[in-house]
């Protein structure tokens, strides 16, 4: 036969009956999706129940509540802009817990006294530990931030060496040198009040350094020590902040060869210089020891008691570091935010200033031994850190194991931050006027200090945290600020700054400038004037007397 006209290849279906030409696939295709149109469809539909009872079993649909977020970027830009989160209606809006997800990772918000304890305090085993920070933790200090590292074996150690050394039994040990620097702070606000940021700075950076490492009493900012250290804060400020580095983002990047990676390369290079900072001003007091100088410092008590602490040298050396770290820009913080009220409410600052006169007088200045006798005093050091915490939302911790809470699930690895502002300004706890600056609300009938609501510890706030991580500097801090407020407000009259016009400028008491993690006023001018003529000789004498 010839080929053309053989007639084409066929088969059939439906018994053979109706042929269908191979030359034509389309059309055999086509055949074929409508004669099996119901299995395509039984399986959908199979798939959907499937991914529905997967969904229903699922613990992942029973997170707690929080703002919708964008397909795959999830909440991203939540905290870009933190501002909402410390809003009047921010509990009201979104609950005691909000719940966000970025980039896929679970991040949980607690504002509530209440939440924040259950979860940070009483199941502390599963809540202690911190996210991983690549740039700020494991490469610009080795993995040995005390703040930030992981909970572990090594942070136990350095967490039990800090406690022994700031702890609440050694923390009168350093009463002179916080009255001391208390003096010279007086001192110099009345000398220069245009440089007030300035003092305040010197004078806690000082303090703690001498807390630290029993350094003497630095003269200024640009004391070459405390830059060195002030600029190691910075960087490591800056790298912690969300989204400052995409490595926290790409984890990927972390494996990158430092000679490929610039940020990587720089990162180890500030690791090596920053260790060798510390550890020389560890050996400094080492040498002091050997000389026989044997003054009160944190170093000094964990290098006379090595085997206990179990610390190595490149251990000690950040642990100490660490800690003026953790103290310094949050203690000049609180001292700003406290000038800032002592303007916005005069009336405090009067009858604090008359507490003063009655316990103390004009004839000498106030002393550790006054401040059980002053109670306004102590409860202004806990209103200026329950009313403006420096660190509204705190260092986050995150969950090491899967855990329900009021019936919500949170899950494993989520990033737990405590809202520090809406619980220290909860209207539940502390009144209406819990945005108002107020001493007299930490007093009972009596006048005396009262112990506060459990979740603060007797704190009466929770600006030191919560759980294990809890600020391990916290009563030294607290003889910091009750001894500086005492005796700057024993001396010194603040008052708001005045305009060409000669009335008050405005004041903003709301808004705050980021400062890395730590938040300050919003800068504003105040005049800063002597309670009495006397004061400015007798806080000289005292300085030349106390300053070696």
């Amino acid at each position: 036969m010839d080929e053309s006209t053989r007639p084409p290849l066929t088969f059939y279906r439906h018994a053979f009956t109706e042929p269908l030409f191979l030359d034509a696939p389309e059309a055999y295709v086509q055949i074929w999706l409508d004669d099996n149109w119901s299995f395509f469809v039984a399986a959908l539909f199979g798939l959907i129940v499937l991914a529905g009872v997967g969904w229903i079993k699922s613990p992942w649909r029973l997170v707690p509540p929080g703002p919708i977020g964008l397909p795959f970027i999830g909440n991203i830009f939540a905290l870009q802009d933190q501002r909402w989160l410390f809003e009047p209606d921010c509990r009201n809006k979104h609950g005691d817990m909000i719940y966000l997800n970025i980039l896929g990772k679970p991040i949980l918000i607690l504002n509530t006294q209440e939440a924040a304890a259950d979860l940070l305090d009483r199941r502390a085993n599963i809540y202690s530990d911190r996210p991983r920070l690549i740039m700020a933790n494991e490469i610009l200090t080795g993995s040995n931030s005390f703040t930030f590292s992981n909970y572990g074996d090594r942070w136990r150690r350095m967490r039990r060496a800090a406690h022994e050394g700031l702890g609440p039994n050694t923390a009168k040990d350093f009463h002179d040198v916080q009255r001391r620097e208390a003096v010279i702070l007086a001192s110099d606000l009345l000398a220069n009040p245009n440089a007030r940021n300035a003092h305040m700075r010197r004078a806690t950076a000082s303090t703690i350094l001498s807390v630290i490492y029993d350094f003497p009493s630095i003269k200024s900012e640009d004391d070459p020590d405390l830059m060195k250290i002030d600029h190691h804060i910075d960087r490591h400020a800056k790298a912690a902040a969300p989204g400052a580095h995409l490595v926290e983002i790409f984890t990927w990047m972390s494996y990158l060869p430092s000679w490929l990676a610039k940020w990587k390369r720089e990162g180890e290079e500030w690791y090596r210089r920053d260790s060798a900072m510390f550890e020389a001003m560890v050996n400094r007091v080492q040498a002091n020891l050997d000389d026989g100088v044997d003054r009160a410092s944190l170093t000094a008590s964990l290098l006379k008691d090595k085997e206990r602490a179990g610390l190595s040298d490149r251990e000690r050396a950040w642990l100490t570091g660490g800690m003026y770290a953790a103290g310094a820009e949050t203690t000049s913080s609180a001292l700003l935010w406290w000038t800032l009220a002592m303007v916005a409410y005069p009336e405090t600052q009067r009858r604090a200033q008359a507490e003063l006169d009655a316990v103390v007088g004009r004839s000498r200045l106030p002393t550790f031994a006054d401040l059980p006798h002053l109670p306004y005093i102590r409860a202004m050091v806990k209103e200026v850190l329950r009313w403006r915490p420096t660190t509204p939302l705190g260092v986050p911790h995150q969950s090491t194991e899967d855990d329900w809470y009021r019936g919500f699930f949170i899950p494993k690895g989520t990033i737990v931050f405590a809202n520090i502002f809406q619980c220290n300004n909860d209207t539940e706890i502390y009144g209406a006027d819990a945005r108002v600056f107020n001493p007299a609300r930490h007093l009972d009938e009596h006048g005396n200090v009262t112990i506060g609501p459990v979740e603060t510890k007797e704190e009466g706030h929770v600006m030191y945290g919560f759980g294990r991580r809890i600020c391990v500097g916290r009563h030294v801090a607290n003889n910091s600020l009750a001894i500086d407020l005492a005796t700057v407000l024993w001396a010194a009259n603040f008052e708001a700054g005045k305009g060409v016009s000669g009335k008050p400028l405005p004041l903003d008491v709301d808004n705050s400038v980021e400062v890395g993690l730590i938040n300050r006023p919003v800068p504003f001018t105040c005049t800063i004037t002597p309670r009495f003529p006397e004061a400015s000789a007798m806080l000289a004498d005292e300085r030349e007397a106390l300053v070696q």
